[in-house]
């Protein structure tokens, strides 16, 4: 039977936490010490402080997590204030990570909320690690990319390539478009990662540039005309920031004229900005109702108080409404969420040379790399400070710098050159060292 509880604020969520149930996990085990574990010791961190981000930290906050982080290198424009409720016109300029952190400890008494005003890239591989659980209001495909595979990177196998839970990293994803969204959960070694099912991420549409050049046809031509053509044509050599005002005012009057030429109505500076900047029309409900699911899977992995989600919910509320969950496969292939890119080398090989094949390499394809071995660093491409004071290991062997190890795992950060496109991304590469006792000749194109 529960343990007898005091009277909680949180009285909802003790009915969730304190009592047995039919729908539990298999390590559910009810009652006070469980909710005050869940405060004291559960640690999440908060990808994104925009729309979803926000209505993420507020929700989490409320649902009984008290020690959150969240990471967002963004500031918050006017434009922002219609669906991201945390924030105000007098914090306009403001890092939206930490203006969003101090609104919900301001409202939620005894939460702490550490933010960071920066790049997801900025940080290192082991800060993702402190955290129980990863939980994404993200709008890229490739920040979404870079923190899954960051996730990933933490899993190990046995020597069976069975995924050792201990090692599982799990995150939440959520995603709003209009009046659609989703909400997922990624459990590494279990599910299917992102990168198992990127093909469900259409890919942005381009419009040919002999349609704008020529023949125009609604205002979202006109408007791209102004920015990738008329703009190199005016200011020769100077790079276009979207997040200049003065830079985007000019696309804008430049689109007008274009779309008054053409007799095509319907260019807005709004629309400009949505245009060049790739921005996805936002619904405060939406994010809403996606963060409540994604809040609610979130407590579910780290209390066990229900099964989660199996494993892809879509929402639709563009006529009424309609959501369903559907349970996707894991790709056993996946070079991100399997055992790792497997990579065979001769003792002498030295850590430059390492560097220099992986550009090579067909399943790596990665450039300027950066390599870390059980979170020390062997060589970092930036910062300076950094890169001066690994520069000497380039010319040692790789053999060495692993403590002669004869097969172990390293993991890679650099750029990723994959259909036509780079990215910012990271590699677990399985290193194995020929001609050592014990270890037997692997095929190079051997497995992911």
């Amino acid at each position: 039977m529960a343990d007898a509880a005091p009277p909680s604020k949180s009285r909802d969520l003790d009915k969730l936490l304190l009592r047995p149930g039919n729908l539990v996990g298999p390590t559910f085990d009810p009652g006070v010490q469980l909710r005050d574990d869940l405060q004291e010791y559960a640690r999440v961190l908060v990808v994104g402080a925009g729309g979803l981000g926000c209505e993420l930290l507020k929700d989490l906050a409320l649902s009984g997590f008290k020690n959150l982080e969240v990471i967002d290198m963004d500031r918050i424009e006017v434009t922002n204030l219609n669906r991201q409720f945390l924030f105000r016109l007098e914090d306009v300029g403001k890092p939206k990570a930490e203006v969003a952190a101090k609104r919900v400890m301001e409202r939620v008494s005894g939460v702490n909320i550490v933010p960071h005003f920066c790049r997801i890239e900025d940080k290192d591989i082991e800060f993702y690690n402190d955290f129980n659980i990863i939980a994404l209001g993200l709008d890229s495909i490739e920040a979404r990319s870079y923190i899954n595979a960051v996730a990933c990177s933490f899993l190990e196998y046995d020597s069976d390539d069975n995924p050792r839970e201990e090692t599982m990293k799990p995150m939440v994803d959520g995603g709003t478009e209009g009046f659609k969204g989703h909400a997922r959960v990624i459990v590494p070694g279990v599910t299917p990662c992102f990168e198992c099912t990127i093909w469900l991420f259409p890919p942005q549409v381009k419009f040919p540039l002999c349609t704008l050049a020529e023949t125009p046809r609604n205002a979202a031509h006109c408007i791209e005309y102004a920015h990738l053509i008329k703009w190199d044509e005016v200011h020769s050599g100077q790079a276009f920031d979207p997040d200049n005002p003065d830079h985007m005012k000019w696309v804008y009057d430049e689109a007008v004229k274009r779309a008054e030429l053409f007799g095509i109505p319907g260019v807005t500076y709004s629309l400009t900005q949505g245009v060049v900047k790739n921005i996805i029309p936002a619904i405060a409900s939406t994010n809403a109702i996606i963060s409540a699911a994604c809040t609610l899977e979130t407590l579910k992995i780290a209390s066990g108080c229900s099964k989660t989600l199996s494993n892809y919910l879509t929402y639709n509320g563009v006529e009424g409404l309609h959501t369903k969950v559907t349970e996707f496969v894991k790709d056993k292939d996946c070079l991100v969420c399997g055992p790792g890119v497997l990579i065979e080398l001769d003792t002498t090989v030295t850590l430059k040379k390492f560097i220099d094949m992986l550009e090579e390499d067909p399943k790596v394809l990665m450039t300027k790399a950066s390599i870390t071995y059980h979170g020390k660093n062997l060589y970092m491409q930036a910062p300076p400070v950094l890169e001066e004071m690994t520069r000497s290991n380039l010319e040692l062997p790789l053999y060495d710098l692993m403590d002669k190890i004869p097969k172990d795992v390293l993991h890679a950060t650099g750029t990723i050159n994959k259909d036509d496109k780079k990215s910012s991304g990271l590699r677990k590469l399985r290193v194995v060292f020929k001609g050592i006792d014990g270890v037997a000749d692997m095929d190079m194109a051997g497995g992911a």
